[in-house]
């Protein structure tokens, strides 16, 4: 049975917003969610399908998310020719290929770390010093009645694990006392530290840590806590992490200022969604057809008053800079592009250092435009677009993809050997340069042998290569200059961890709350220190922050904690004395 072809319907997205508009008038909430979810996919996927540079392999990506980009994953290794072996016999196919001693030995030995945890692993863990009941070290040994016992130095380790709350909470019943004749109540003192506030410093912490740290929404928490019989409701979850945003302040200032003296900067952005400005588009829509403005007049406005409509992108910038060994990660969400953001933290550079090196991709918007930086440009990025085409071209791509494994390779191998900048720059020349130079002529040679068709999949990855390329390259020029920019990448995550489980800001003070914590906490795990005892300790301080930033920060906070019990230890010496 024949069926009948598809009809076409276009709508924009306003004739899509007011039919939803009417279908929720009649429909119950949760059929209405599938349906508005139902049209913004249709919306996106006409969007997707109608940009000229979408494959559909990308389009299935999107949809499905992205297998691994390993080169042994995306080009599968030619098979060796079967001409060169002798052909198996029925018996030989039905019998399984015997395994020789190395590689018996091989599947004897564990994988490195898919073992459990010892004891060093649990860095916070509380450590209790158990003593033997019975002997002391010195005493006679109770087996052989001649040697004495002595405290080896490697004790034996039990780990006991608890689960709990991810914020308890302690009721304390204050007795008190009335008289029967006069009426006079008598009330117990209550514990130290008890009374003054409700909310500890840890559990601010532990919030902030729960929301902005691993995802979870304040909606998600409040249920979990109802749960488990400690009402924590969202709104005072709010108000707990955005009290907490304003004492902090200063530390995340003073990260914003020791961030623009990084040596290396690291910058891109990713969407994101605050309603309170996705609500200005609605506002000025509105008010435009109050006015009776006519659409196609709105859309020739910029021709005829030479300004640019505003920005309706909402974005999350991701900053890392590095410097010294020091690893600083940054965030910011709102209207402005990567590159807008970075001139911002830039301004609060030294006049006396000269330019960053800046690794980002290739979008113009992530650039600062006021400030000088010497550009380099993300190879992973270069890579992808192989990787992309590698079903259509998998011949040319694996030489590609394989070459910059190569250069991958000796990447690794400078950090292993921990070579500094200009030792590294050295190693890159000697070993890839080689190669690097092997690639661009393979590139040209493409071309000029008219074996690739430039508006191809594979001509445009090579195009992109070859545009590109002073930038793309500039690790073997310049000592220090990254690679790639996997670390923003992987920064971003965090904001997008956000998005995808609380989906929006409410407000753009709500965005600046976010951006604060995951800065301190990005750059806590950055610089391996402990994030919740990290923001206990500033808030237990709140008061020094403003007068003392720099003393305050992740990599050297414990330092300055250590500095002050060493102090007052002295000071009650002294006193008792």
């Amino acid at each position: 049975m024949k069926t009948a072809p598809l009809k076409r319907i276009d709508l924009n997205m306003d004739e899509v917003q007011a039919l939803l508009d009417r279908a929720k008038a009649v429909m119950v909430p949760e059929d209405y969610e599938k349906l508005e979810a139902i049209a913004e996919t249709a919306v996106y996927l006409s969007q997707a399908v109608e940009d000229k540079q979408m494959t559909i392999k990308r389009l299935r990506q999107m949809l499905f998310g992205a297998r691994t980009e390993k080169t042994v994953a995306v080009i599968k290794k030619k098979e060796e020719d079967e001409s060169e072996s002798p052909p198996a016999t029925d018996d030989d196919a039905r019998a399984p290929p015997e395994k020789t001693d190395e590689e018996d030995s091989e599947t004897k030995q564990k994988r490195k770390g898919h073992g459990r945890n010892g004891a060093d692993a649990y860095r916070s863990a509380k450590k209790i010093r158990v003593v033997h009941e019975s002997l002391q070290p010195g005493e006679t040994c109770p087996e052989c009645k001649k040697g004495k016992v002595y405290d080896m130095k490697k004790p034996g380790v039990l780990i006991r694990i608890v689960g709990q709350a991810p914020v308890e909470a302690t009721v304390f019943e204050i007795q008190k006392l009335r008289c029967n004749l006069c009426g006079a109540v008598f009330t117990a003192t209550a514990p130290e530290g008890v009374g003054a506030e409700k909310y500890d410093a840890t559990a601010a912490s532990m919030i902030a840590l729960l929301k902005y740290g691993s995802g979870l929404p304040f909606n998600r928490l409040e249920g979990l806590q109802g749960n488990l019989g400690i009402p924590l409701p969202a709104s005072t979850q709010w108000d707990i992490v955005s009290d907490t945003a304003k004492m902090i302040e200063p530390v995340y200032e003073e990260l914003i200022r020791q961030a623009a003296q990084g040596e290396i900067v690291y910058n891109d952005d990713t969407t994101m969604k605050i309603l309170e400005l996705m609500g200005e588009r609605a506002k000025a829509k509105a008010l435009a057809e109050a006015e009776g403005k006519d659409d196609e007049r709105a859309k020739d406005a910029p021709k005829r008053t030479g300004k640019q409509p505003p920005r309706k992108g909402v974005f999350t910038s991701g900053i890392v800079s590095t410097n010294a060994g020091r690893t600083i990660a940054l965030f910011f969400t709102g209207r402005r592009h990567a590159g807008e953001n970075l001139a911002e933290v830039l301004q609060h550079r030294a006049s006396e250092l000269g330019p960053p090196i800046q690794m980002c991709d290739a979008l113009s918007r992530n650039e600062p435009k006021e400030f000088e930086t010497i550009l380099a440009h993300c190879n992973a990025h270069g890579r992808r677009r192989f990787v992309d085409v590698a079903d259509n071209f998998p011949d040319a791509c694996r030489y590609v993809l394989e070459t910059l494994g190569e250069v991958y390779k000796n990447n690794a191998v400078a950090r292993q050997r921990n070579l500094s900048p200009d030792e590294r720059l050295q190693f890159h020349q000697t070993e890839s340069g080689p190669l690097m130079k092997k690639l661009k002529a393979w590139f040209s040679q493409q071309f000029e042998a008219r074996l690739v068709e430039p508006n191809s999949g594979l001509g445009e990855a090579i195009l992109y290569m070859l545009n590109h390329w002073e930038k793309l390259t500039l690790f073997l020029r310049e000592p220090g200059a990254p690679l790639d920019n996997n670390v923003c990448e992987r920064a971003l995550k965090k904001a997008i961890l956000h998005r995808k489980n609380a989906l929006f800001y409410l407000s753009e003070n709500g965005a600046h709350v976010g951006d604060l914590f995951m800065s301190l906490i990005h750059t806590c795990a950055l610089c391996q220190a402990n994030p919740f005892d990290y923001l206990t300790e500033l808030l237990r301080h709140a008061d020094e922050l403003s007068s003392h930033p720099q003393q305050w920060m992740p990599w050297n906070y414990s330092e300055e904690r250590r500095t002050r019990n060493v102090n007052t230890t002295m000071t009650m010496a002294v006193g008792y004395a």
